[in-house]
């Protein structure tokens, strides 16, 4: 009776085996399926390098509502840098609305708890704006071809005191395409100190926006503006 039901089972073990071939198979059909539909989107990428037909900053003023708006309020009341935005060839580096609100989140936590009242854009010390922005500007206009030789990255001046950010060119693989994917840059504060642990870095979310004065690459909304110095910088 045991040696029945022993060869029951085996047979029943081997009929849900072969029912389970046909599902796996279809399975991994649909995965090949979909792995080449995603890479061929990747085989198809093609950055595109746009062009604006407007300087830098009347790029930056054209975009949507609560993107540049912060950024413009500063560069208002920098004449020099507006200025420069205007008619000078640069490359910029755009950090958005996001990057502004994190530093005065972090610059009001702090004045808080300190008993002091907040302070916003408006408020703060230009000089401290003017130094802290200029870090965001290289004379030149240069899209990622200048930066893609230099596999470690290359040092650039920044504009009004000449102080050294490092720009390095990143290009994000894509699945079954090595460097097949989108462009991309990290753009670093090394704090004129040459141990990159100490340095600070934020990536691009666009690169190669060509306008008629200079390119413009814009910083990821994680950047936090002033590369970790507003705080200490402002608060007086």
């Amino acid at each position: 009776m045991e040696l029945v039901v022993n060869h029951k089972m085996k047979m029943i073990n081997i009929k849900i085996k072969f029912l389970q071939l046909p599902i796996m198979l279809l399975a991994l059909i649909g995965l090949t399926f979909t792995a080449c539909k995603k890479d061929s989107e990747y085989y198809d990428y093609e950055n595109k390098v746009k062009e604006f037909n407007g300087t830098v900053l009347q790029y930056l003023t054209a975009q949507p509502a609560n993107t540049f708006d912060s950024l413009l309020l500063v560069i208002n009341r920098l004449p020099d840098l507006k200025d420069t935005l205007n008619n000078q060839s640069i490359t910029f580096f755009a950090p958005t609305n996001a990057s502004f609100q994190a530093a005065i989140k972090n610059l009001n936590i702090l004045r808080k708890d300190q008993g002091k009242t907040p302070l916003y854009l408006k408020d703060c010390d230009v000089k401290e704006l003017e130094i802290l922005t200029s870090r965001y500007i290289i004379r030149g206009s240069r899209t990622t071809d200048s930066y893609a030789p230099f596999a470690d990255g290359i040092l650039f001046a920044s504009v009004k005191y000449a102080y050294p950010m490092h720009i390095q060119y990143d290009k994000l693989n894509a699945s079954g395409f090595v460097e097949g994917g989108p462009q991309s840059i990290i753009y670093s504060d090394p704090k004129n100190n040459i141990f990159e642990k100490y340095w600070q870095r934020s990536n691009t979310n666009a690169v190669n926006i060509k306008a008629k004065n200079g390119v413009i690459n814009v910083l990821a909304p994680l950047h936090d503006y002033g590369f970790n110095e507003f705080v200490s910088r402002v608060n007086q």
